[in-house]
């Protein structure tokens, strides 16, 4: 394979515009295999003992040590429904696990290998971004019958920087569509600023703000084929709605922060061991050091 092709003026013109972009065919076939057996065998290896739930509509009830460490670590999430009364599973783990997540980028080599190579480093340099690094990462399942809503929200909200420099890069591993919980996008909206944060300090976790007011109708779903990168603007007002179809919408995301002249926010829920920093995608010549992350 030839040297990867970063974004043509055409598709930054409308990422700029829109907030959002659509690659076709981004990931191979083998990619998307490939991602997809390796954690198979992630969760073939996972003991459910450590039960921690994810949930976007009540981040504070289900913030726990298990959900903070895992900035720094693979840690594995049910969904809401996936357990009866008496906190047994309903089905099997594999068909009960919302998401991996928030290392698997730096920590699993197949996820690494993806993460970092020269197309995502192609579309990333395209951004004019000078010292960027993955911050997160998250393998997200979307259940059939159980995948959970994912309320309207923005990546901002949660990875927070100064000045603000989060960007999405979503793959879908499965076809995606409006019955199986495809992303819903609302077209402009990164241009409307933050609506708010999601803050940690020794009280806890909260968020400093309402959540924003949608005109529901405005939202675009984002219906695509497996291998399908979507880009998505930190500002980006965007959302899913629960899987009732009977087919899954496996999907691997990487969020991608500036680190030169650029301040993670101390609040951020997301911190990692100091003993685990970030690892840039690459430097450019006049990059620095990182400035506090």
């Amino acid at each position: 394979m030839g040297a990867q092709k970063g974004l043509s003026e055409e598709q930054k013109s409308f990422f700029e515009s829109e907030g959002y972009l659509i690659i076709p065919d981004f990931a191979s076939d083998e990619e998307c295999t490939t991602l997809i057996s390796r954690m198979d065998e992630l969760l073939e290896a996972f003991d459910p003992a450590a039960i921690s739930i994810f949930s976007t509509k009540n981040q504070k009830k289900y913030m726990d040590k298990y959900f903070d460490d895992s900035a720094s670590n693979i840690s594995f999430f049910f969904e809401e429904k996936a357990h009866d009364g008496e906190g047994r599973l309903k089905q099997p783990k594999k068909l009960s696990i919302n998401k991996v997540g928030h290392a698997l980028h730096d920590l699993d080599p197949d996820f690494r290998s993806f993460s970092r190579s020269d197309k995502v480093v192609a579309v990333v340099s395209s951004l004019n971004y000078k010292r960027p690094a993955p911050i997160q990462s998250m393998y997200i399942f979307k259940q059939p019958g159980i995948g959970g809503e994912v309320v309207p929200h923005q990546d901002n909200t949660f990875l927070f920087s100064e000045p603000l420099s989060c960007v999405g890069l979503w793959v879908a591993l499965e076809d995606a569509t409006v019955e199986n919980g495809c992303l819903w996008v609302l077209p402009k909206s990164h241009k409307l600023g933050l609506a708010r944060r999601f803050l940690k300090d020794s009280s806890g976790v909260r968020f400093d703000n309402e959540p924003g007011t949608y005109d529901k109708n405005e939202f675009v779903p984002v219906e695509v084929k497996a291998g399908s990168l979507v880009l998505l603007d930190g500002n980006l007002v965007h959302q899913s709605f629960e899987n009732t179809s009977p087919k899954s919408r496996q999907a691997y995301s990487v969020h991608v922060v500036e680190t030169k002249d650029c301040i993670w926010a101390e609040q951020n829920w997301l911190q990692r061991r100091a003993d685990f920093p970030l690892e840039p995608l690459f430097s450019r010549k006049e990059a620095s050091d990182i400035s506090a992350v």
